[in-house]
């Protein structure tokens, strides 16, 4: 009995080392398989990273060269100096013909459809039309890119061949069209607006530059908030100018892929303005319409609340009876300017805010700002959100709050951004003429790829509607 249970215990004994070595020889080698992996792993990729052209080569047997290469011939760099226009030579009823201006007979061809700027201008409406008049400011500056000894850099140059542009410009005076001709007269069926938005979309859709990108090339002017309204739902792959957002659907007009351009300013720039905290005497300006519709209900809202604060000036004001003149004094003598939502989500009052010097104190959840990728607007403006604003005593504690030193930081910063809201012809450096052909230049590269990625599939059925022969391959239930 003794010698059976010696017997099972070296059996144990040995079965138990048996199983420890199997356990040991078995780690050894799931380890040196993962160092041979690793090792393999990384060689590779050095190889990859280090002789990518001499691999491909190897592989393919052929070097490839840059002509045949599609990606290359097409890419254009947008840095590389002027943005590339090309611009329609659209009849003058669309553009210079709004300002009653009329071609010369005698000249032919392209020419005969614009002025000759270097000779005469046709002036531009003043008053409130001159807020919506980006239209007018370039085109001035892409006929005048031409002119070789124009003593000045050029932010956007005209070329005169469709294949060689970055963009496609529609020189369709929109908002002046709405301003002046939206109204329908007793002998007319349809206001001359309409109508030359209806002619308008005929036009783009019929050409080949259209039918090439789908018109997402194409940049289209529609700056007044009610211009373009029977246009833009048939134009809209096109890049839109705009003012802001407010009467688009999103699927119209985004910020990914249109451009929020500046109002121009109505009132005086303050020139050499030496003033400062203590000789604004008003703490907080508005004056202007104060019964609005839509999102505009918050100015009612504000006026109830401020009406009783003795260094707020809250009051309704227009045009009419020197209401520029006024407003331009209203804004020079004081600290603070309130651009409150109205109809849309913008107002020319923060770009009249912006030459005043006054710092802006914007209440528009919704609004989106001009250049705002390269602007930081923080900086020289104090955002509210409606909700705060229309607390009891927010805003006034808010605005008060607010030191002489970091207030005077504001005002020092908006007189080095006044600039980029100025409008010039001849332009100038960053001005806003030039920073809004910069803002398009910086959505080309999205355009480009838009464009590409809409080519991917045009090879799939041919123009007879027969496919072709490379997707007659590919099963039906793939598309």
């Amino acid at each position: 009995m003794a010698m059976v249970e010696k017997n099972g215990s070296a059996v144990g004994y040995v079965a138990r080392n048996l199983l420890l070595c199997l356990f040991v020889v078995t780690t050894i080698l799931f380890a040196l398989s993962c160092y041979f992996v690793l090792r393999s792993t990384a060689h590779n990729r050095f190889l990859s990273s280090t002789f990518p052209s001499k691999s491909f080569v190897d592989v393919k047997g052929v070097k490839p060269e840059k002509e045949n290469c599609r990606c290359v011939k097409d890419e254009k760099s947008v840095t590389a100096g002027p943005l590339k226009v090309y611009m329609y030579n659209m009849d003058p009823e669309f553009h210079f013909g709004l300002l009653d201006w009329k071609p010369d007979g005698n000249k032919k061809g392209s020419d005969s459809v614009w002025p000759d700027i270097q000779k005469y201008i046709p002036p531009y409406p003043g008053g409130l039309n001159l807020q919506h008049s980006i239209e007018y400011w370039l085109t001035l500056d892409l006929l005048a890119s031409e002119y070789e000894n124009a003593p000045r850099a050029v932010a956007a140059k005209r070329v005169y061949n469709s294949s060689e542009a970055d963009v496609i410009f529609v020189p369709f005076f929109s908002s002046l069209s709405y301003n002046r001709f939206s109204k329908v007269n007793p002998h007319q069926k349809t206001s001359r607006n309409k109508d030359l938005q209806g002619k308008l979309v005929t036009f783009l859709t019929g050409q080949e530059e259209w039918k090439r990108s789908g018109g997402r090339d194409h940049v289209v002017l529609a700056h007044h908030p009610n211009s373009m309204l029977d246009a833009r739902n048939k134009l809209f792959p096109a890049m839109f100018i705009l003012s802001d957002f407010g009467r688009y659907p999103p699927t119209v007009a985004n910020v990914e892929k249109d451009i929020i351009a500046p109002y121009k300013h109505v009132i005086k720039a303050y020139e050499n303005d030496t003033s400062g905290f203590d000789s604004r005497p008003i703490l907080l300006y508005f004056q202007g319409a104060i019964y609005r519709k839509d999102g505009g209900f918050v100015r009612q809202e504000l006026f109830y609340l401020l009406q009783d604060e003795k260094d707020v000036h809250f009051s309704f004001g227009s045009v009419r009876n020197g209401g520029i003149n006024k407003a331009s004094q209203g804004m020079h003598n004081s600290k603070f300017c309130l651009n409150i939502a109205g109809d849309t989500p913008s107002s020319n009052r923060l770009f009249d805010a912006i030459a005043s010097h006054c710092v802006p104190v914007i209440i528009s959840d919704d609004i989106e700002l001009p250049f705002e990728d390269v602007i930081d607007y923080s900086e020289f403006a104090v955002f509210v959100r409606t909700s705060d604003a229309l607390k009891e005593n927010f805003l006034v504690n808010l605005i008060r709050g607010i030191s002489k030193e970091e207030w005077t930081r504001m005002w020092n910063r908006l007189k080095e951004v006044e600039k980029y809201y100025e409008f010039h012809f001849p332009s100038k450096v960053d001005d806003a003429v030039q920073m809004i052909w910069q803002a398009i230049a910086r959505k080309v590269p999205g355009v480009k790829m838009r464009i590409h990625k809409s080519r991917r599939y045009s090879g799939s059925v041919s123009d007879t509607g027969k496919e072709s022969s490379w997707s007659s391959l590919i099963p039906r239930s793939f598309w």
